[in-house]
């Protein structure tokens, strides 16, 4: 992307408020992630005082403590690598078979195309939610198992997209004359097609990201999170059967998903918005 390229952007993304707010707000969540030692007192799964602490009740534990006298602060700080991991992850995972199918079927089209999209029509008839619980019921609840199976049931999307780009990519000059210069199919495709196919992928990963992160969050709260790693939808899971006695150990790790999915939308948005050219003769 050339200066000038990157200059449009970054105005047409600063134009949007609410991705400038969601933009701050994932940079505080980084700024966490990567200094979480620093800010967490303690460690997450150590009992360090009584139970059900209220929020500011004693210095050093300003959210309070849970159940078993864990810090709420510190589970918060430090889950939020786990939450973040996951999300990323499965992904990233999930694009590379979606991006792979997409691309296969819409550059190749007939038979080829048919018979993918049958494919992933297939896992698209299956509720993604109920699917995602099947899978990790399935396996024991770990880390890997649930970035497995938000990968799985997250790809259809991505492919489908994909598809439709390559179906109208494929038919344009660049890549007549591509094929016309002996380049091999692979290199056509990641050089030439994928390339002008990326704006509408880089947005839908930002929104895949924040759905990941609910979907760890729900599969926790029904105990099929990993019970080995703290992660903010761990939090939340564990306080179910305390809602009303201790509210504040469900609160405070789901006002730190909600903030976290609402930027990640609110940044997917701004993107949309800077990678699309369009918007550059409007005020």
């Amino acid at each position: 992307m050339s200066q000038a390229s990157k200059n449009s952007f970054w105005r047409r993304f600063r134009r949007n408020r609410g991705a400038l707010f969601g933009l701050i707000v994932l940079m505080l969540v980084a700024l966490v992630v990567a200094f979480g030692p620093l800010l967490a007192a303690h460690d997450p799964w150590d009992m360090v005082e009584q139970p059900f602490l209220q929020p500011g009740q004693q210095n050093g534990f300003a959210l309070g403590t849970d159940t078993m006298g864990r810090d709420i602060l510190s589970g918060v700080v430090l889950g939020a690598r786990v939450s973040l991991l996951i999300g990323i992850v499965s992904t990233l995972v999930s694009l590379l078979i979606g991006v792979s199918i997409g691309a296969v079927a819409g550059y190749f089209g007939r038979w080829v195309d048919a018979t993918l999209m049958r494919f992933t029509e297939l896992f698209q008839a299956i509720p993604s939610f109920a699917l995602a619980i099947v899978l990790v019921a399935i396996f024991e609840p770990s880390v890997k198992s649930i970035v497995a199976a938000i990968a799985i049931v997250s790809w259809p999307p991505v492919a489908r997209l994909v598809r439709g780009e390559f179906l109208t990519l494929r038919q344009r000059d660049f890549v007549a004359a591509a094929q016309l210069s002996g380049q091999s199919t692979p290199r056509i495709i990641l050089t030439q097609i994928l390339p002008n196919a990326a704006s509408p992928i880089v947005v839908m990963a930002s929104l895949m990201v924040a759905t990941a992160i609910l979907l760890e969050s729900s599969l926790s709260f029904l105990g099929l999170g990993d019970p080995n790693q703290m992660s903010w939808g761990y939090m939340v899971g564990s306080a179910r059967t305390v809602l009303r006695q201790a509210w504040w150990m469900a609160v405070f790790p789901g006002a730190a998903i909600v903030l976290t999915v609402l930027a990640l939308n609110l940044v997917g948005e701004g993107l949309n918005d800077g990678l699309n050219a369009r918007l550059d003769g409007r005020r």
